[in-house]
């Protein structure tokens, strides 16, 4: 099981007929988190005519905000959040906010612009994806510690650290759905010679083949 999420805060602007749009991007696991970060993009933006908002949590996209902030109905917000369901995110809140500048742009022309603000956003913010899996824990003698190495490396997956005592202990992230195969390429290499242990299942965050947690990112 995955899901997409944003990478990083971000922020990106773009000038429409004199009007400055500012598109604001940020992770987020609950709906207080995303209402502190439009109250802190209001302070910092307090002179703007208007700060639109979308945002959308959890795995099943269950909660789903937006406001369009004084903007005509349907011109603000919901072009916001039709750009991060459109990039397939969640845990993410997304502000766009507007300097007026004294030319009207119509509803056609705001729907295009809060919906560029926030691609903007979203792209600068990278797209990742977290996946469900555990840390493994391999412990082994010291004459099977090469070829292990040699099949991790050959198969993509990442050894994240190795202790050295009376034995050897490898910990890799492995995702889901490869745990089987990294348990059977193990218990092949080593004929049995090992100690598998696996943490609780929780969510990392995929690059590439490799996965990491949060504040590796």
């Amino acid at each position: 099981m995955s899901y997409f999420t944003l990478k990083n805060q971000s922020r990106d602007e773009f000038e429409e007929k004199k009007s400055i749009f500012i598109g604001q991007a940020k992770r987020i696991y609950s709906e207080d988190e995303a209402k502190e970060f439009i109250d802190s993009v209001r302070q910092g933006e307090k002179e703007a005519r208007h700060n639109v908002y979308a945002y959308i949590i959890g795995e099943n996209k269950g909660i789903q905000r937006y406001s369009d902030d004084g903007e005509p109905q349907g011109t603000g917000g919901i072009p916001v959040l039709e750009v991060m369901k459109k990039n397939n995110i969640t845990d993410t809140v997304v502000v766009v906010t507007r300097y007026f500048g004294g030319i009207l742009l119509g509803k056609g022309g705001l729907v295009r612009a809060y919906s560029k603000a926030a691609a903007m956003a979203v792209h600068k913010g990278e797209i990742v994806e977290k996946v469900l899996g555990c840390s493994i824990e391999i412990t082994i003698d010291y004459d099977l510690l090469g070829k292990l190495q040699y099949s991790f490396q050959q198969n993509q997956w990442f050894i994240e650290n190795i202790e050295y005592t009376d034995k050897v202990s490898l910990s890799i992230y492995c995702e889901e759905n490869n745990i089987p195969s990294v348990e059977n390429e193990v218990y092949n290499i080593t004929n049995g010679r090992c100690n598998i242990v696996k943490s609780e299942k929780e969510y990392y965050f995929k690059l590439g083949n490799r996965l990491y947690k949060e504040r590796h990112i």
